[in-house]
């Protein structure tokens, strides 16, 4: 009785931790039926700081000779995804070179609530350890997962437990509950699980069974990305760390260190010479210049970013939150024309960090029009103001909204701000990053309203160009 009291503490203990996650995490459980008391260290690198060493400040490396780089895996419960790079991602000692490449991660089928993984050593070991790491920008870096363990030769043994039954009951022994999931904050980053002992080790088993949970259910997103699963073996030599991807994947320093950024080209590296004549210097000598462009109060900019080139995106480029993609077969036919501004474009994105608007009662968000007519007239009239790529001519006069988005916006925003000073945007940046955003912006830093500042831009443009007679905005 008292074993099975201890056993129901220890799952609670697991699954709801009290502890700062956010720098990492000890747990100590007491699983029934096991050899060892267990410890649970959980550790988070957040996003900005995460990259394709997995350096943890606590917990080890991910191992490219541990005993898991023998083991055979196996799924024996749910459906993984096509997209995922496959059950050898989980022990090939191979990492992601960047936050969201599904083909270096093992994950389950969208909409599905996971499933379960098994393992066979294929030979008994003295289990020092298991370890699990994953990284993504949002919900699917979070592991949830049961651990179950077995050397196979109880009676009524099952190697491959249907998912409604409960493994302990045919002959494995439950000694884990991971959840890494955050109380509050966002879930992004890198993540990083331990599983060992308090003393000595785990047990000798050849099986292990992991029994994986969706980590959250609002939308079919919620499977976790995992990079590696490592099983240190008590009786061998220290496992050596993964080899972090190199060659095609460079770090760009800038400002001295104060920012990092990864440039991955190793899908597409004939682009390799591209990004080291225009597209570092760009981003050394840009990045900075826009973090002090556009302030607000109490914001940081994201210290870490990357750019990911894409051979199989369609489109041109997308931001979201740090991470940069971009079409490689579009940047092919681009490199002398528009291919640095569009990146440049995409970099203004990670300084704008719209979606970190403080989520509670009365907080807004800008509409989309509007956010990119800040990044294009950053673009057009701050960075490469020669190229005249916003410019409204007699022939594109009829699509002259305020509301045009991209170059159509960024010409309006242009012209407000040779009204009313060039501080206006870094104003209006402000507002929209702090939730604060709504039609009265306009007429608190103009005296007027955004449709009335349209119609008096468009009579401007009708002035200039010589034209009247045309629809108004």
């Amino acid at each position: 009785m008292v074993t099975n009291l201890k056993a129901w503490a220890s799952m609670v203990c697991m699954r709801h931790y009290n502890f700062p996650w956010w720098i990492g995490a000890l747990c100590v459980a007491f699983s029934a039926g096991v050899e060892a008391q267990t410890i649970i260290e959980i550790e988070r690198v957040p996003i900005e700081q995460a990259g394709p060493a997995y350096q943890f400040s606590k917990l080890p490396r991910p191992a490219r000779n541990d005993a898991g780089a023998a083991a055979k895996f196996e799924i024996i419960s749910g459906r993984v995804d096509p997209n995922s790079g496959g059950m050898g991602c989980l022990n090939d000692g191979r990492l992601p070179s960047d936050e969201d490449v599904p083909a270096a991660n093992l994950f389950f089928a969208p909409g599905t609530d996971g499933g379960r993984v098994l393992v066979d050593l294929t030979r008994l070991v003295r289990i020092q350890a298991l370890q699990s790491y994953s990284w993504h920008p949002g919900w699917r870096a979070p592991q949830v997962y049961d651990v179950y363990v077995s050397r196979g030769d109880s009676e009524g043994f099952e190697l491959r437990p249907e998912r409604q039954k409960d493994p302990t009951l045919v002959g494995w022994q439950l000694i884990a509950r991971v959840d890494t999931r955050p109380k509050q904050g966002t879930p992004g980053g890198q993540h990083g699980v331990r599983i060992s002992a308090v003393q000595g080790d785990l047990g000798t088993y050849r099986y292990l069974l992991l029994d994986v949970l969706r980590t959250e259910d609002r939308d079919s997103f919620g499977n976790t990305f995992f990079s590696e699963i490592d099983v240190v073996d008590a009786d061998a030599p220290p496992p050596e760390p993964c080899l972090a991807p190199t060659g095609s994947v460079r770090e760009v320093i800038i400002a001295g260190g104060r920012y990092r950024a990864t440039i991955d080209t190793s899908a597409s590296p004939e682009f390799q010479e591209w990004v080291e004549q225009r597209l570092v210097p760009m981003i050394q000598t840009w990045y900075p210049r826009l973090v002090e462009m556009l302030p607000s109060q109490g914001f940081e900019a994201p210290t870490r970013f990357s750019f990911f080139f894409d051979p199989t995106m369609q489109g041109v480029a997308e931001t979201r939150g740090t991470r940069i993609r971009c079409s490689s077969n579009w940047l092919r036919q681009n490199l002398k024309g528009e291919g640095l501004g569009a990146l440049f474009h995409e970099m203004v994105h990670v300084v704008q960090q719209y979606g970190r608007a403080p989520r509670q009662p009365g907080a807004t968000r800008a509409p989309s029009w509007l956010t990119e007519g800040i990044t294009d007239y950053l673009r057009f009239y701050i960075f490469e103001p020669e190229v005249k790529g916003a410019e409204i001519t007699a022939r594109n006069l009829s699509r002259a909204r305020y509301d045009g988005s991209y170059r159509i916006t960024a010409n309006f925003l242009n012209w407000v701000s040779g009204q009313y000073g060039k501080d206006f945007v870094p104003k209006l940046n402000a507002i929209i990053r702090e939730g604060r955003y709504s039609e009265q912006t306009w007429k608190d830093l103009t005296g007027q309203t955004v449709q009335e500042l349209g119609d008096r831009w468009r009579k401007d443009l009708e002035k200039r160009l010589g034209v009247t007679g045309t629809t108004g905005s």
